[in-house]
Order: C-alpha cells, then sequence, then structure tokens
C-alpha cells in the first residue's frame, strides 16, 4: 500500500539552461494557471466537531460523518495548518469517515483531503465510493498508509505557516465514470487493519484524523492561460537557441560573415 501525495514538478538539474529545462519551465508555468471547480470542501473551522455529525461543507453542499462500531470520542483538535480537524478515538477494522455530495452537472473528479493518526492510531486505510450507501454497493478506489503525527514529521498546528504536504493525498477519479453527474455519491475513508501508523496494534486511545477534504472537478487550463502559455514556451525557447548560437564559434563566424 502506498501513501499519496501532492505531485510536485521538478526540473532535472542536469538540464539548467538547456531548451528541454527551458520549456519544462514554461509547462509548470501552464500547470499553475488552471482553476479548480469545488464541488465540496470542509475545513471544520465552522463546525468544530465533538460528535459523529453529520457536518456541512464551508464550501458547497453535503455531509461529513464519522462511523464507529464502539463508542469513539470525537473531538476538534488543530489541523493541518488551520484550528479544527474532525478527529476520534477507539478504531476497530472497519470504522470510517464518510462524506455524501451531489455531483449533478460535474464530471471528471478528484478527490482530497489531509489525514493523520497518531502513533497508535490506525496506520492503512482505503477510499471507497458508493451511490446508494448501501453495504454491498461499496466500491474500493485505493489503500493507502496514513503518516504518524509524530517525530521526525512535523506535526499538525493551527499556524498556516505549519501546513506539510506529506499528509495531503490526491485522488484522481476521472476515469470513474459512474461518480460523474449523480444525485448523491458517498466517499468513505475505511481504517482497513490494526496495524497502527507507529507499527504497532491500533490502541483503544490511538486518534486518526482528517482536515481539508474537498471534492472537486479535476483543474483544467483556462483557454487563455493555454495561448499565453504556449506563447511564453515558445518565446522562451527561441531565446535559449539565440544564446546559444551566440555562444557556439562556428555559428557566430558564419553570422559575421553575412
Amino acid at each position: 500500500m502506498e501513501l499519496f501525495s501532492k505531485k510536485r514538478v521538478v526540473a532535472h538539474r542536469g538540464c539548467r539552461g538547456s531548451l528541454p529545462a527551458t520549456i519544462a519551465a514554461g509547462l509548470v508555468v501552464f500547470a499553475a494557471t488552471a482553476q479548480a471547480s469545488p464541488i465540496a470542501q470542509w475545513t471544520f473551522e465552522s463546525t468544530a466537531p465533538t460528535t459523529a455529525g453529520p457536518f456541512t461543507p464551508e464550501v458547497g453542499a453535503g455531509a461529513a460523518s464519522g462511523f464507529h462500531a464502539g463508542s469513539s470520542t470525537y473531538s476538534s483538535p488543530a489541523g493541518n495548518g488551520s484550528t479544527h480537524s474532525f478527529s476520534s478515538t477507539n478504531w476497530a477494522v472497519g470504522d470510517y469517515y464518510q462524506f455524501q455530495v451531489s455531483t449533478t452537472g460535474a464530471s471528471g473528479l478528484e478527490f482530497i483531503w489531509d489525514q493523520t493518526s497518531s502513533s497508535t492510531g490506525p496506520g492503512n486505510y482505503e477510499l471507497e465510493y458508493s451511490l446508494t450507501g448501501l453495504a454491498a454497493s461499496w466500491v474500493n478506489i485505493e489503500a493507502y498508509n496514513v503518516v504518524p503525527n509524530a517525530a521526525p514529521n512535523p506535526t499538525w498546528s493551527s499556524n498556516p505557516a505549519n501546513y506539510a504536504s506529506i499528509y495531503t493525498n490526491t485522488e484522481n477519479l476521472s476515469a470513474i465514470s459512474a461518480i460523474n453527474n449523480e444525485p448523491t455519491v458517498f466517499f468513505r475513508l475505511v481504517d482497513l487493519t490494526t496495524t497502527s501508523a507507529g507499527g504497532g496494534t491500533v490502541g483503544t486511545s490511538g486518534t486518526d484524523r482528517v482536515d481539508n477534504v474537498i471534492v472537486q472537478v479535476v483543474p483544467t487550463p483556462e483557454p487563455s492561460s493555454v495561448v499565453l502559455a504556449t506563447l511564453g514556451v515558445v518565446g522562451v525557447a527561441a531565446v535559449a537557441i539565440r544564446r546559444r548560437q551566440r555562444r557556439d564559434p562556428a555559428v557566430a563566424r558564419l553570422t559575421a560573415a553575412r
């Protein structure tokens, strides 16, 4: 099982000053112009959970909730760079966090969330979806590991400057057409095993918390951004070629001869 994280585009150091690196830099600018369309976003700042829910999102419409087969203590400790998150204790296999949204009129979706556990909290989860919420209707999307909220990792803090991307998971769901344009879609983060985030066994007081949960349309570039980015890449590439020609003695002699 692999941990998901935000993908970063990094130019290879060996290409510095080269045409491929120049074009790559232009493409990074292009990617940065993409705009997302949120369907629902939970930051838990206005709800500050102390129960299983449901909780409305801060942006859009939907419902977030928790489920535990046994008793659980729900709370809203510091999030990943925010004041509150959605946390609970006493995790058992099959317990979950659930997020319900409507995707009417939307397609090409992605699910983004921050998640962490204490060292004795659960370490293995699975993202699932359903159109009905019924027991036999759940479809597995991906299994993943949870990063423990403990050294040497940066710990969750209410200070926005302390946001840590290692806790952020992004799942592109654009290949799952079944969840497009549906009045109701459920997503769950389900505890899979008794193995804790610290590598031991999950304890009754072990916690797991989520924050910054977003269901949105996969970002696509605006038409104007496509034109500007293309012009930028072509222009910068032309400059790079011209500079290379100037540095080439043979090219310089031919130019002078003209």
